[in-house]
């Protein structure tokens, strides 16, 4: 059977619920005085409204400047209610501001406002780790544009950080909560540079399973270690003192192939990984076809394919005749013009691009 009794609005559930924090806290009994006085200032004494609410203000402080005189004895008793009213009013609602700085809302709230801020960030990398190898890749990023993001514990390598005009997040990167603050799900790539091979798996664990797609790079002390990384999902593993001693051999060997690496990061010049699709079926206008055939160089403004590391293996300096296949990594080296242009022309054949060199 059909009611006829009327139906509750539906915006009455949605100003309550807006509502419910001013009718809990002192605010609205403090504005009912406010406007309360006022109202019986300009229906008593005829002022208009500037002046009414200047005379709450100036009676509710107990300032009383004396530059306005209340003539009726109306107006003495909206006065004389406002006085009574307006000091337990007043009085509650500096203990419910005292109660709040002293249980850490206001600190709770910033905390939560630049949670929010970090939550917005996008196409970012998240360096857990601002020890000296942090520092050094924060420093590498920022110098290339690259918005990054410290995840870190120690007081005073946070305040180093932001002393850098980095965003820093101040909390445990092994935390699976402490990632997604971090944004670990918009971000193009996770660097765990913690100083133990245990912090550094725990992190790549927990990031791996909060996001499959995510690019983790990791540190690593020993061979075992970089094992065990490998195993947990890192994309890339690193060992400082295995880097670092190819890199004093290199030097030894040939200086002037690192020259040029150097020379290379300081010019117009990048080099940049081009990752394919692994199916054919989105890309058969590149899948298949010679280097000849699609002539990137000439298409793309002079774009040069230097490398291509697939099944196979890597090819360097890849002949005209070396024909594209899917999942195949290119290498390539160009000006960022010239980059964005064969971007282009790979089109759906394209799955992920990142910079290796600029």
């Amino acid at each position: 059977m059909k009611s006829f009794l009327p139906r509750r609005p539906r915006w009455r559930p949605r100003w309550r619920k807006r509502l419910a924090p001013l009718l809990t806290t002192p605010l609205m009994p403090l504005a009912v005085v406010i406007f309360g006085g006022a109202s019986g200032y300009r229906l008593t004494e005829g002022w208009d409204w500037g002046d009414c609410f200047w005379q709450v203000a100036i009676t509710l402080t107990t300032v009383g400047y004396g530059d306005q005189a209340i003539t009726s004895p109306a107006g003495r008793w909206v006065t004389v209610l406002m006085l009574l009213g307006g000091i337990v009013v007043v009085q509650q609602t500096l203990q419910w501001l005292l109660s709040l700085q002293e249980t850490g809302y206001f600190q709770r709230r910033r905390r939560w406002q630049r949670m929010q801020e970090l939550q917005r960030m996008r196409n970012h990398v998240i360096v857990c780790g601002y020890g000296r190898i942090g520092r050094e890749i924060a420093e590498q990023l920022s110098a290339e544009g690259i918005a990054v993001l410290v995840i870190e514990t120690d007081p005073g390598r946070i305040t180093a950080a932001r002393d850098r005009h980095l965003e820093v997040l101040n909390g445990d990167a092994t935390l699976d909560e402490t990632l997604q603050e971090a944004g670990i799900k918009q971000c193009r790539s996770l660097v765990a540079a913690l100083p133990n091979n245990a912090a550094n798996l725990y992190v790549v664990l927990s990031a791996r399973g909060l996001c499959s797609s995510c690019r983790l790079i990791a540190r690593a002390d020993s061979g075992e270690a970089e094992r065990k990384l490998r195993q947990a999902g890192a994309d890339s593993v690193v060992s400082p003192y295995i880097a670092g001693g190819r890199i004093m051999a290199a030097t030894a060997l040939r200086p002037l192939a690192l020259n040029f690496l150097d020379l290379l990061a300081g010019s117009n010049c990048e080099v940049e990984e081009f990752q394919l699709v692994n199916n054919p079926n989105l890309a058969h206008e590149v899948i298949g076809r010679s280097l000849i055939d699609l002539d990137l160089g000439r298409r793309s403004g002079g774009a040069l394919v230097l490398a291509i590391h697939g099944v196979e293996g890597l090819v360097a300096n890849p002949s005209g005749h070396t024909t594209l296949a899917p999942g195949q990594r290119l290498v390539v080296m160009g000006s960022p013009k010239q980059l964005e242009a064969l971007e282009r022309l790979l089109g759906a054949a394209l799955e992920s691009s990142s910079a290796v060199q600029g």
